[in-house]
């Protein structure tokens, strides 16, 4: 997609190239790398899985199932990460670790972060406020034109349309982002503070893709994904080389909701990607909004039900910028944590149980539960984000931190 710089390559640092390398390896998933790299420096994890270093004890404990340690040593090859790094370069490709200065801040406390991101363009174009757009694949003219419409006024009002680049809803709420940062023109739905220049009124667009970045899914959207690249930002977890299967996109949905402020559903029958995404604004408490659309149309089935159970319509992007103003949590510098307030008894488990992993032995032993109640309450409090488990040893999820 980019032509190689004769520098690119010393921009890559052997922590992103060894981290780009363990997303690679099979069964590592953003769960178990998430642990990798929580518990050793991305050099140290690979040396970990090759089996030249001696594991954290919660990683040992991840290692023993389902054969992983036979299987990623087998695989942890010096010509799989010569094949990555060459992929990063080839295409111009960069990285960033959580616990980077420029790793997405709207992702830090979300429920399940993306340890290692791969990006084209400026993720900086992040900083606006996002709205989130999806929708059907198989989108009518009338839900294309709207996708496309709303996507322009918004980025005329500086705000980031986040989108997965499918066919359909996707690309066409891309390309009305972008029409606007080809005009370069102010819409009127909103004043411009005084003195501020025209071209930083517009907000930038971001793709979130399931395949890797030099792998370019569906085909068709091949000079969009150049563009998105060129002017806003396009990112993917999935290393460079990944093809787009089907176990990418459900992950990738809860990317794009995690990045969104506000997420707005144009077209979207009652199941599919869209509603995966749905489901996954709700679980981070972000604002989900509907466009109405005729009964008679299987298109709009998704959005009317959505409505029906208390989702708010919208005609417009007018709409869309009341309810960002309305909700400004994850606008904020400090980072927003969206996870529901404990009770003073499950905030004393907390108390008690952060700093180090522990197993379910300890944790019935330092909160004198009997055992039913302490399945009960390690349950409770998974189910709510404040704890995670992993191979029998359970960790508290504080507000996160830098991995390095």
């Amino acid at each position: 997609m980019h032509s190689v710089n004769s520098a690119f390559k010393n921009c890559l640092s052997r922590d992103q190239i060894a981290a780009a390398a363990l997303c690679a390896l099979p069964k590592i998933g953003p769960k178990r790398l998430m642990t990798l790299l929580k518990h050793h420096d991305p050099q140290t994890a690979w040396a970990v899985v090759q089996g030249r270093a001696k594991p954290n004890e919660v990683v040992e404990a991840m290692l023993r199932v389902e054969g992983l340690v036979t299987l990623l040593r087998h695989r942890a090859t010096q010509d799989l990460q010569d094949q990555i790094e060459q992929r990063c370069i080839r295409s111009g490709i960069k990285i960033t670790i959580f616990g980077d200065e420029n790793y997405p801040r709207a992702l830090i406390a979300d429920l399940a972060p993306p340890a290692v991101l791969f990006y084209f363009g400026d993720l900086s174009a992040l900083n606006n406020r996002r709205v989130g757009m999806v929708g059907t694949r198989s989108a009518t003219a009338s839900g294309r034109y709207l996708a496309s419409h709303i996507a322009h006024d918004l980025a005329t009002n500086d705000v980031c349309v986040v989108s997965g680049l499918a066919r359909g809803i996707d690309a066409w709420a891309h390309r009305g982002a972008l029409r606007a940062l080809e005009s370069r023109t102010i819409s009127p739905l909103t004043s411009r503070p005084a003195g501020r220049p025209a071209e930083q009124t517009l907000g930038r667009p971001v793709g979130v893709v399931a395949s890797g970045l030099d792998v370019v899914y569906p085909l068709e959207n091949a000079q969009l994904w150049q563009d998105i690249a060129t002017q806003g930002a396009l990112i993917s977890e999935s290393a460079p080389g990944s093809p787009p299967e089907a176990f990418r996109f459900p992950l990738r949905n809860r990317i794009l909701a995690a990045l969104s402020e506000v997420l707005v559903v144009v077209e979207s029958r009652d199941t599919g990607g869209s509603m995966i995404t749905v489901d996954e604004a709700q679980k981070r408490d972000v604002t989900v909004l509907a466009v109405p659309g005729s009964p008679r149309n299987i298109a709009s089935n998704g959005t009317n039900q959505l409505i029906q159970q208390g989702c708010l319509p919208i005609i417009g992007a007018q709409d869309v910028l009341v309810a960002l103003g309305l909700d400004n949590r994850r606008a904020q510098e400090n980072i927003y944590d969206p996870r529901v307030r404990l009770s003073t008894s499950d905030q004393s488990l907390i108390s008690m149980m952060a700093g180090s992993p522990f197993t379910f032995d300890d944790f019935v032993i330092r909160s004198d539960l009997a055992t039913i109640d302490a399945a009960v309450a390690l349950g409770r409090l998974e189910a709510l984000g404040w704890i995670i488990g992993n191979s029998g040893w359970w960790e508290v999820i504080e507000v996160r931190q830098p991995l390095h």
